[in-house]
């Protein structure tokens, strides 16, 4: 059996890199999970792998864990980036490359169904876990909790590692547009929803809105999940868009719902809060300015995603009106062809300037009777 040889590539060059950053990543974890077996170096491991700054609080129920945010958890993300980039590589290799075989797509749509399979993979994933994480604390039976107690400095423990992970992917994503060797005509697009993440998502963080942002983010995933669903079926079978028009429903939806949580949590919740007090050290930020800020840029960002969709919707009619066009078009010219086709043979054809019939003899010229 004849194996075939992989090119090699100098060491740490451009290529070298791109072709090995899973293996790259995955020994550095290898080095952090080693680590964890030495006394020495296990405190600093666990800086990489653990959530940090937790602290215990006495309640009815007996001694709960909580954790709060700071500096040490940029250790705690990078570790996850890197755990990231593993699982990027493995989806892409093991799955996604299989099927671009099958399918023979063209370069542009190889690239477009790739970005699909990964975020449609991942918003699944994070989907069920934003479920999850909201049914056990009671986010979703209780909505009060959403702004009661602001500000809601102490996180349990999935919660919070819920949000270093999503950070972590949404970090891990933009030296993953090198790796996969991303066009400079698509970089501005996925740069552009890259930061829009981050910014929502270290926003809800840092801010002590970790609650309403978790809420929202369930909502994001399930219409994020149906569009790039849509975007695999369609580069399939070019005419199956029934899930565009489902995801259209559901888009509209996501932004209502957004907007109204968005509006009832800070707006009228944390405006009816015992303390309005600036006070940067205990986590609150309530007062008039933050409530109205946040509000205006929540209702940019969801009025900024609106016009795009309608962009959207109107380009894909416009194509649609021109692709029924060209279809009437080439079944009107075919239709003339064949009554073309119909005459010539009802009416013979020519030769020599006498009309014949279909057989070769010349017509019978019919006598004109005298008055």
């Amino acid at each position: 059996m004849a194996f075939r040889r992989r090119k090699s590539y100098p060491l740490f060059s451009q290529e070298f890199i791109i072709h090995n950053h899973a293996d790259i990543g995955f020994f550095f974890v290898l080095c952090v999970l080693i680590g964890l077996m030495f006394e020495v170096t296990a405190k600093t491991a666990f800086i990489f792998i653990l959530p940090q700054y937790n602290s215990s609080i006495q309640t009815l129920d007996g001694e709960i864990l909580y954790y709060h945010y700071g500096v040490k958890d940029l250790v705690t993300i990078l570790f996850y980036v890197v755990i990231a980039i593993i699982l990027h590589a493995i989806v892409q290799e093991y799955i996604l490359d299989k099927i671009n075989k099958r399918l023979h797509l063209s370069k542009v749509k190889q690239s477009r169904f790739n970005e699909s399979g990964q975020l449609a993979a991942f918003h699944l994933a994070s989907m069920f876990w934003c479920l999850y994480v909201s049914a056990t604390e009671g986010y979703l039976s209780y909505p009060k909790t959403l702004w009661e107690s602001y500000p809601h400095v102490y996180l349990p423990f999935q919660v919070k590692f819920f949000y270093l992970c999503q950070l972590a992917y949404w970090l891990h994503a933009l030296p993953e547009l090198y790796f996969q060797k991303v066009k400079k005509e698509e970089v501005p697009r996925q740069l552009q929803y890259i930061v829009l993440y981050l910014l929502h998502i270290a926003g809800a963080y840092l801010l002590n809105l970790t609650r309403l942002g978790l809420i929202l983010l369930l909502l994001q995933s399930v219409a994020e999940f149906l569009f790039h669903i849509a975007r695999l079926f369609y580069f399939t079978d070019e005419n199956n868009q029934r899930l565009f028009n489902a995801w259209g429903v559901v888009f509209v939806i996501t932004r209502l719902f957004t907007l109204t949580l968005s509006v009832l949590t800070i707006g009228f919740g944390l405006a009816r809060a015992e303390v309005h007090t600036f006070n940067p050290d205990k986590g609150n930020l309530n007062t008039l300015l933050f409530r109205m800020v946040v509000l205006l840029l929540m209702c940019v960002s969801q009025t900024w995603m609106m016009w795009r969709f309608i962009h959207f919707q109107l380009r894909r009619w416009r194509e649609c009106c021109k692709e029924q066009a060209a279809r009437k078009r080439s079944v009107a010219v075919a239709m003339m062809k064949q009554q073309a086709k119909v005459i010539k043979r009802e009416s013979g054809y020519h030769e020599n300037g006498v009309v014949k019939a279909e057989n070769g003899s010349t017509p019978r010229q019919k006598k004109i009777k005298s008055p």
